[in-house]
Parts: C-alpha cells; structure tokens; sequence
C-alpha cells in the first residue's frame, strides 16, 4: 500500500512571515507578547504610587485595623454586628487601596497595547483538542522556549534573592532600633523598606522582561516563517494560479481581438507603415462628428488586418508618419485627435474620390 506524504512537512521554512500569514495569526491571537514586560511594568507603577501614598496608605491601614480591633473588644458580639463590622473594615480597606489598584490597571492595559494594540481575537477562545494530545505536551516539555522559560524562573529567583538579601542587610542596624520605635513607626519603617525593595526588585525585573521580550518577537517570527512553497501556495490563493491567469487574460485579448477584426468591415481605410503597423479609420458623415479608429495592430495583427481589409475592398494607403501616430496615440473606440485631422481628413477626401471614380465607371 502506497503511503501518501505531504512534502510541506519536510520543506525548509527559511522565509519571513507574509504579512497575510501575520494577519491570519493575529485573528487567532497569536501574537509576540512578553507577559513578564506586563507584570515588570505593572509593579513599577504600583510601588511608584506606593512610594507617593505608601506610608500614609500603611499609617491609615494600621489605624483601620486597630480600631476594627477596638469596635470588636468593646462591641456586644451578635451574628448580625460582626458581619456588619468585617465589611465595613473591608469597604474601607478597598477604599484605600483603590488607587493602586487603578493604576495597576492603567500600567497593564498600556503595557499590553504598547506591544499588540488593540486586539479581539474570538478564535482564540476556542477549544483546541491538541491542547490535550500527550506528543504535543511532551514536545513543548523538552523544547528550547520550556529552557528558556526554566532559565528565566532562575534569574528571577535570583534578583529577587539578591536585591532582597542586600537590602534587608544594608538596614540591619534599623532592624536593631525596632523594639524602641512606636508602633507607627515601626508601621513607617516597614512600608518604606518594602516599598524601595519593591521598587529596586521591579526595575531588575524589567531588564530580564525586555531581554524576554526581544526574544518572544524572535520566537514568534520564527514560528511564522514559511517555506518558498508555502509561499507560492498562498500566492495562488490570493492572486490566482498565475498559469490560470495567464490563459484568462490569453482568452480575453483573443476576443477582443475577434471584436476589433469584425469592425474592419465599417472602417473606410486602412493606414499602414507599410510592415510594421496598420490602423482602420471608419467614418460616416451626419452619424459621426470625427473618424475614429476600429482597429489597429502591429506585425503579425498588421498584416491580419490588412488581409481583412482586402478581403471586404477597403482602401489600404500606405502612410508611415500618420500610422506610426495612431497607432501610438489613439485606442481601438478612439476618436482622431485634432493634431491629426488634416492628414487624416487628406486621406478620406482621396478614398471618397476613388470610391466616386468607381461608382462613376461602373454607371
């Protein structure tokens, strides 16, 4: 039994992604993106408006809390007072913390437009069985983005770590200062030190996400390159088979070459090169305001034109200026232009007296 196989699969993709394959992607929403510049970006700008609000935020929690704490000792306890007095602690906890929040979500939303715009991709939210295929979860195991991803883990580990660790020995001596500070201080103290870690740790965080980023755009690019066949396979389905093409467009010269041939018999003269070109003027006094021209052709349709003519008794003149001129300026349909209407009228005065001598001698 013959086995078919699809030679695609094996066809080196060298090529850069067609901006049709770009867009189909981007349908799909697939797209480069660095989840680490969002989250890097986003705690930037929540310790930023910490290190504004930070220590006012934390004095007004603790004082939240030790009045929640107060109202709770010296309230009668019921199941209706206690709920009561934990959402209230929670309403104004929220409200505290809301401008945090708000600009957590201004930092996320701009990160994520400054990297893809704005995107709905519907299709993405499809179910996609391969998701469940075991090959295809043990391939993305042991490829190199899994390495990547590992690698990455560990510099984070590792700032953090660090930065952590540098901090938190750098304020040893304030640490020793704690047990005779006011509980409020020690409230500033604390705040002020996470705040500056956070900070210090988030922009670390976002050199490892822009080196993140630029290699998301590299694996992206790289998992849309095509291969040349690819290539023409998609040619064909935008733009045709360019063998198709070719023959329509064969086809439609061919008829309208058969259109312009069966004019021939209207045209009063033929105005010829004598070789190269040859071009039917027809013209009817009373029906037409100026001669136009029916038809026109060079070599090999000249002469096709010329036999025509013949063959239905129309005056052929030689003529080489006045040919070589209609031929390049005026279309098939086209009416003489004014530069050319002496020579032109010249040669039907001279084909109206033939045909007058003829008619005379055949009387």
């Amino acid at each position: 039994m013959l086995l078919s196989l699809d030679l695609q699969l094996f066809a080196e993709k060298t090529e850069k992604a067609t901006p049709r394959k770009k867009q189909d992607a981007r349908k799909k929403g697939q797209v480069a993106k660095s989840t680490d510049l969002t989250n890097a970006i986003v705690l930037i700008a929540s310790f930023s408006i910490l290190g504004i609000y930070g220590q006012q935020m934390a004095i007004r929690l603790f004082q939240l809390v030790r009045s929640g704490l107060s109202d709770l000792l010296l309230m009668n306890l019921t199941e209706e007072s206690v709920p009561t007095l934990f959402v209230g602690l929670l309403k104004e906890g929220a409200i505290i913390a809301v401008p945090v929040i708000f600009i957590a979500w201004l930092a996320s939303l701009a990160s994520n437009l400054s990297q893809v715009g704005f995107l709905v991709a519907p299709e993405s939210l499809k179910w996609d069985l391969n998701k469940l295929n075991p090959i295809t979860g043990a391939k993305r195991l042991f490829s190199a983005r899994t390495l990547v991803e590992f690698v990455k883990s560990l510099l984070k580990v590792i700032a953090v770590a660090t930065v952590a660790g540098l901090m938190l020995w750098s304020e040893k001596g304030e640490f020793l200062k704690l047990p005779q500070m006011e509980p409020l201080q020690i409230v500033g103290f604390i705040s002020s030190l996470m705040i500056r870690m956070g900070l210090t740790i988030s922009a670390v965080y976002l050199v490892i996400a822009a080196g993140d980023l630029v290699y998301q755009r590299f694996d992206f690019a790289k998992k849309l390159r095509m291969s040349k066949q690819d290539i023409k396979d998609e040619y064909k389905k935008t733009e045709g088979d360019p063998l198709i093409k070719h023959k329509i467009k064969e086809k439609q010269r061919q008829m309208s070459r058969a259109r312009m041939m069966a004019e021939i018999p209207n045209a009063q003269v033929v105005v010829t090169n004598p070789t190269h070109y040859a071009v039917a003027i027809a013209y009817e006094a009373g029906k037409m305001q100026v001669p136009i021209v029916v038809a026109k052709g060079a070599d090999f349709l000249a002469l096709n034109i010329k036999e025509a003519a013949k063959e239905h008794k129309i005056v052929i003149m030689e003529n080489k200026p006045l040919a070589r001129a209609l031929y390049a300026s005026v279309e098939i349909g086209g009416e003489i232009p004014e530069e050319l209407f002496k020579a032109v009228a010249e040669i039907l005065a001279y084909v109206y007296r033939i045909k007058g001598t003829l008619s005379s001698q055949r009387r």
